[in-house]
C-alpha cells in the first residue's frame, strides 16, 4: 500500500535504501524495483522534452504523480543516492514506449515488470532518449 503523506513516504524511501546497502546486487534491484511498482500510475506527467525542469527525488516524492517515466526516474534516483560500488553504470532510457532502467551493464532491466527483475537483450532495440547516472546527479541537489 502506498503510502498517502509526504513524510511517509520519504521514510519509507529512506528505509529502502538503508535495507539496500547489505543486499546483493540482485536483491537491491529487486527490492527497488518492487517499492518504486508500488507508486500510483499517472498517465504522461513527465516528458523527455522537458527533462531541465524534471523534479529531484525529494519533489517527486512529494508531487506524488507516478507516470512511467517518473517511476522510472524515482528507480534511477534512488540507484544514484545508495552509491554502490557495484552499481555505477545504471541508465534511464526511453525503448519504444517503455522507460527502462538498466543497471550492472545492462545486466538487470527494471521498470518493466513489477515483480520481476529481467535480463533480456535490448540491443536491436533503438533507444530514442538516455539518462545516465552521472548526468542525474546534477539533478539531486
Amino acid at each position: 500500500m502506498w503510502h498517502k503523506t509526504f513524510s511517509d513516504r520519504l521514510a519509507s524511501w529512506s528505509d529502502l535504501r538503508r535495507q539496500c546497502e547489505t543486499l546483493s546486487t540482485d536483491a537491491t534491484l529487486t527490492a527497488i524495483n518492487t517499492w518504486w511498482f508500488d507508486t500510483p500510475w499517472t498517465p504522461y506527467h513527465l516528458h523527455w522534452d522537458d527533462r531541465a525542469n524534471w523534479p529531484d527525488p525529494w519533489q517527486l516524492l512529494d508531487d506524488n504523480l507516478y507516470c512511467g517515466l517518473a517511476r522510472g526516474l524515482g528507480i534511477l534516483y534512488t540507484i544514484t543516492i545508495l552509491d554502490r560500488p557495484d552499481l555505477q553504470d545504471a541508465v534511464l532510457v526511453e525503448v519504444d514506449s517503455d522507460n527502462l532502467v538498466l543497471a550492472n551493464q545492462e545486466k538487470y532491466i527494471l521498470n518493466w515488470d513489477r515483480d520481476t527483475v529481467v535480463n533480456i537483450n535490448l540491443s536491436p532495440k533503438k533507444t530514442r532518449h538516455q539518462i545516465t547516472q552521472n548526468q542525474i546527479k546534477l539533478q539531486i541537489k
